[in-house]
């Protein structure tokens, strides 16, 4: 069976963090691994393509597509499956990924043969191979991860354009499913019912040494958490003499309270971790659950710097912020020496408890789709009008970004492209925030 496997292209009302990182469709390639050794499979990705799917389906004639992506893509993956019917209506188009299992309703309505909302590798194999489901496929998740590594080459054709800030060419790889914590805005927990689970890690070296690119992006949602796998990580990336560099997700609380496993990570090719800070205030990290503190976080920057481990901090902005928390917010941000940061408003993703809390309050329908994206506004601000509160957003980032001694900074350690080409994805997507400024609506 010919069977496409489609990313789609996101929606030009989102606010689209494209402009700076473009990933690899692991996902996909996931599912490329357990269907290749019995059927002809082509992956094709959307963001990078310059052809229209009717283009591309009328070229490859396949009996199947397979698409998936987040809530943002919702009503694209609709369109696109509305596009392949009216080419061929006997194509089977099968939907699944992160929205369809947590939000499957979200998609019942659309033209979609099937939509996996738990075990997609193995359903997705039998949906292939003939065997009977239903449109919504929904069983008790897996809780073990037993499937063939991802079949990377299917993407070949874009790899040299899959990169994130400044790790050019950049590969993933997941080594673990879920999350140990229990944040109160966190949809990742939601994924996995709450469960969390790894990989072995000698699994994961086996799989590093298949990937071509240096640069490695660990996708974990939380890969910082058990002190002593980490260790033996580190101890079977020098015995096997890898030569890759890593950027993974942390959280701040560990990095503070393990310095010497962030050391033996720098050894083995640790080079940047996006860390969850979240807030400067210790009110607000406990009305998020984070188990942490603003003194753990100064002290996990403080361990990164030691190490020159960059850091990606991620801030969320309070929907009762007055332009005071915005100022208070750039002075920690001065004082703890960070340079590249990721500002989000509080978005109560549906799914989530916050969802509930705030769900008649919403200025943004559930079903517009494509501006729940963490970036834009989607419940009003208590105290900043929607304007002023971008407004605020653009200004922070252009002074955290624009200081002299960070611009220096960023010129010396990195190349002068790499440098370029982030100021332009940038202001790309500044403009698109200028663009809600004017207007003055979410």
């Amino acid at each position: 069976m010919k069977i496409l496997l489609i990313r789609p292209k996101p929606d030009p009302e989102t606010i689209g963090l494209q402009h700076v990182m473009i990933c690899e469709p692991l996902e996909l390639e996931y599912v490329g691994a357990v269907l290749i050794d019995q059927h002809d499979v082509v992956l094709v990705d959307m963001i990078i393509e310059k052809r229209s799917i009717e283009t591309i389906i009328k070229l490859e004639k396949p009996q199947m597509v397979c698409m998936t992506g987040y809530i943002s893509h919702v009503h694209l993956l609709k369109d696109l499956a509305s596009r392949i019917k009216a080419i061929d209506r006997t194509i089977k188009v099968v939907v699944g990924g992160i929205h369809a299992e947590v939000i499957p309703e979200d998609f019942m309505a659309g033209p979609f043969d099937h939509v996996l909302a738990a075990n997609a590798l193995t359903h997705i194999r039998a949906i292939a191979d003939g065997e009977p489901r239903p449109k919504l496929v929904k069983e008790p998740k897996e809780r073990t991860f037993d499937h063939p590594y991802p079949a990377r080459h299917l993407s070949a054709r874009y790899r040299k354009k899959y990169y994130y800030m400044f790790h050019n060419p950049c590969s993933l790889i997941k080594t673990s499913f879920g999350c140990p914590y229990h944040c109160a805005f966190c949809f990742c927990k939601e994924i996995t019912d709450g469960a969390y689970f790894t990989r072995d890690v000698d699994s994961v070296i086996h799989e590093l040494k298949q990937i071509p690119e240096r640069e490695i992006y660990i996708v974990d949602d939380d890969f910082l958490f058990d002190a002593k796998r980490l260790d033996y990580f580190c101890q079977r990336i020098h015995e096997e003499n890898l030569d890759k560099r890593f950027l993974v997700y942390g959280r701040a609380d560990f990095i503070a309270q393990h310095p010497e496993t962030m050391a033996r990570l720098k050894k083995a090719g640790l080079r940047a971790v996006i860390v969850g800070l979240e807030s400067y205030t210790d009110a607000e990290l406990d009305a998020y659950e984070k188990n942490s503190d603003t003194a753990l976080s100064l002290k996990c920057l403080e361990v990164l710097s030691a190490l020159d481990i960059e850091c990606y901090g991620t801030f969320i902005i309070g929907l009762d912020w007055t332009r005071a928390d915005f100022k208070a917010l750039y002075g920690f941000i001065v004082r703890s020496g960070i340079q590249f940061v990721n500002l989000q408003p509080l978005t109560p993703m549906k799914g989530t408890a916050l969802y509930e809390t705030y769900q008649s309050q919403l200025i943004v329908p559930p079903e517009d789709f494509a501006r729940w994206d963490m970036a834009h506004l989607v419940v009003k601000p208590a105290h900043l009008s929607i304007r002023r509160y971008y407004f605020e957003i653009v200004k922070l980032y252009y002074k955290t970004t624009v200081r002299p001694t960070m611009v220096l900074r960023a010129l010396r350690k990195y190349p002068f492209m790499e440098n370029l080409k982030l100021t332009v994805g940038a202001n790309r997507v500044m403009w698109q925030y200028m663009k809600r400024i004017i207007r003055g609506k979410p």
